[in-house]
């Protein structure tokens, strides 16, 4: 039995099934843009290895400084130790985030980055003696994850509900905001969140939301002043503000991170993907000071989440080195130069009779079909344009590194075009 069919009939891929006929491509090394395939063929990578590789593959400093920790020390645990990567790294994060913001909490995913933002919370009004404080506001078409507590506050039908009734905690879901980045928000936009706080605020610890882009619960860009008036009715009903910043933080919306379109700052802020420009997989969680003291004054005196890998240096390392080499870099002429290119390149996809609609955002495109796509065809569509491209349900998306040069950005939306119009 060779490799491939080994990997068939043995190893599960993220929503697949064991014996799947959708194809699995074989990568062998990866520089810059470029995915290296098992038979040769080279693919730009349009998706950025779902939103992390900002700064490409195999990237000399990166590699230089991770190489540099290996010798020092891979991991050590942080019960009751600590050591220079990670204290500098939450340096850099309360450095980087608004100024509430003062206490990192560091896990080991993006899910469990959100499941220790929804105990903070809980335990944050328990300690406040308000314990019916337990259940969470969320956002129609949000995604938080795939662990049980990020899945509850995940929208209800595309967020597996139905497949774990009974098992998942029940939380409270209002429309997703209809207005769009750069359009006013209304009153009518802002209701149903309001009427939820109005209803259920006593027993709401916490009101969770993508800021400006929802990413896998279906690519949507809102307006800014959407998330300055949920901030503002957060305060006036007196919950928290859960920021999942995992997949828009470091720069992909053209913004470091998208609360900043607002001018807000949320109670606890979750971050991810980007974190560590791909390389190795780590999470936080920030919090304020008063949500971290008031925990601490509580019972049982301890914040209850501690995993094995918690702030490992490695991790560590890779998040410092990419953070500095983001905030080095002209980042945001790098994303408007791709907002730019994906504009102009995708345009022509408007045209289309069976596309719903295009919408661009900072480094992010996104292709709107009417139809669900049939993704073993697509997908090897892609693959024989010389791109990698992974659509889901309605959406062909892209979100290349930030490195990405204007050719091959060009090479990237002109395959997307090609292969949405043979749809």
């Amino acid at each position: 039995m060779n490799d491939n069919e080994f990997g068939q009939q043995h190893i599960w891929h993220p929503y697949s099934a064991m014996h799947s006929d959708l194809p699995t491509y074989r990568v062998v090394s990866a520089h810059g843009v470029r995915l290296k395939l098992s038979d040769g063929r080279q693919l730009i990578d349009g998706m950025a290895s779902w939103w992390c590789m900002i700064h490409g593959y195999n990237h000399p400093g990166m590699n230089t400084a991770l190489e540099e920790q290996l010798h020092k020390m891979a991991h050590v645990m942080f019960g009751g130790l600590t050591h220079e990567p990670a204290v500098t790294l939450a340096r850099q994060l309360v450095d980087v985030t608004p100024p509430p913001l003062q206490t990192v909490f560091f896990s080991d995913s993006g899910s469990v980055a959100v499941e220790v933002a929804l105990k903070m919370a809980i335990q944050y009004w328990q300690a406040k003696g308000q314990p019916q404080r337990q259940r969470f506001i969320a956002l129609g078409s949000g995604y938080h994850g795939d662990t049980l507590g990020a899945m509850s506050v995940c929208d209800p039908v595309t967020g597996m509900h139905s497949l774990f009734k009974g098992i998942l905690p029940e939380q409270i879901f209002v429309d997703r905001p209809a207005c769009r980045f750069g359009e006013p928000c209304g009153q009518g936009d802002i209701a149903s969140l309001k009427m939820a706080l109005e209803a259920d605020g006593h027993q709401v610890a916490a009101v969770i939301l993508e800021p400006i882009v929802q990413g896998a619960g279906g690519m949507w860009f809102y307006a800014a002043e959407y998330l300055k008036k949920a901030r503002e009715l957060c305060d006036h009903y007196g919950v928290l503000l859960i920021a999942d910043e995992i997949a828009t933080g470091f720069g992909r919306s053209g913004k470091l991170f998208a609360c900043e379109h607002a001018g807000i700052a949320p109670d606890i802020l979750c971050l991810g993907k980007a974190l560590t420009g791909g390389y190795l997989t780590l999470a936080a969680t920030l919090t304020t000071e008063e949500v971290a003291v008031t925990i601490d004054r509580g019972n049982p005196g301890v914040f209850m989440h501690g995993p094995t890998f918690m702030a490992n240096p490695l991790a560590c390392t890779a998040a410092i080195t990419s953070i500095r080499l983001l905030l080095d870099s002209d980042w945001q002429g790098n994303i408007s130069r791709i907002e730019a290119g994906l504009k102009t390149g995708l345009e022509p996809c408007n045209d289309l009779e069976h596309v719903n609609e295009v919408r661009i955002l900072g480094a992010m495109g996104v292709v709107e079909m009417k139809q669900v796509v049939d993704m073993k065809t697509i997908t090897q569509a892609f693959v024989e344009a010389g791109v990698w491209v992974r659509p889901f349900g309605k959406l062909v998306y892209l979100m290349p590194p930030y490195i990405i040069s204007d050719e091959d950005l060009d090479t990237l939306t002109n395959a997307v075009v090609r292969v949405v119009c043979d749809q």
